[in-house]
């Protein structure tokens, strides 16, 4: 990064670390020892501006890729697109098998960013429930910022989040995952698809 870069507050784009992503089994014990949130099961990946024939034939290669595992059970992925245009992949998997899940959406990324649809992946997630309070939670990777952080709506609330949970889960999972420093980053995803293990249920980064 030059002179001009720091003078104009430019920042090198960071390369992304997809096995970033396998941090997130421990981060899941972590979190359900520390805060009582057990993952679900359920985990989706975002990405933008693929259509026609290209995200065609990315359904197919990505339906190919995991449906063929034989652990999951009959359950196909999902496939929707929220009201704000960005497509969300859903899988589930036992909740008590994070490494499953997290191998999906390692291999989605993998396969998108191989295909030359890296410029468009967003994010991923993982989600989590309190079972004693129904409050979820999710997980999110940014794809390219390599980093993570926690994202908590608050239940019966119009798009309110809590921040004293995501705070929380910040300092509990510094030393397993790296988390975003800039909170400014900590998007917003009302409805996405894995956080509440809701299937079809669109949402969007604003």
């Amino acid at each position: 990064m030059g002179l001009l870069d720091v003078i104009l507050g430019r920042s090198k784009p960071v390369r992304p670390d997809l096995d970033r992503l396998f941090g997130l089994p421990a981060a899941a014990i972590t979190l359900q020892a520390g805060a009582g949130f057990a993952p679900t099961g359920s985990g989706s990946v975002c990405f933008a501006g693929v259509e026609g024939a290209a995200f065609t034939r990315i359904r197919e290669e990505v339906r190919d890729l995991l449906d063929a595992d034989t652990g999951r059970g009959g359950t196909p992925v999902e496939f929707t697109r929220d009201a704000y245009g960005y497509t969300w992949l859903l899988s589930r998997h036992p909740a008590d098998d994070t490494a499953s899940l997290v191998n999906d959406l390692h291999a989605v990324n993998t396969l998108l960013q191989d295909a030359g649809f890296g410029p468009h992946l967003l994010c991923s997630l993982v989600g989590f429930q309190d079972t004693a309070t129904g409050r979820v939670l999710a997980l999110v990777y940014l794809y390219k910022r390599g980093t993570f952080y926690p994202f908590a709506p608050l239940p019966g609330e119009a798009e309110k989040r809590d921040n004293a949970l995501e705070l929380q889960v910040r300092s509990l999972l510094a030393d397993d995952v790296p988390i975003e420093e800039e909170l400014g980053r900590w998007f917003p995803l009302w409805g996405a698809p894995g956080i509440a293990d809701a299937p079809g249920e669109g949402g969007g980064q604003r």
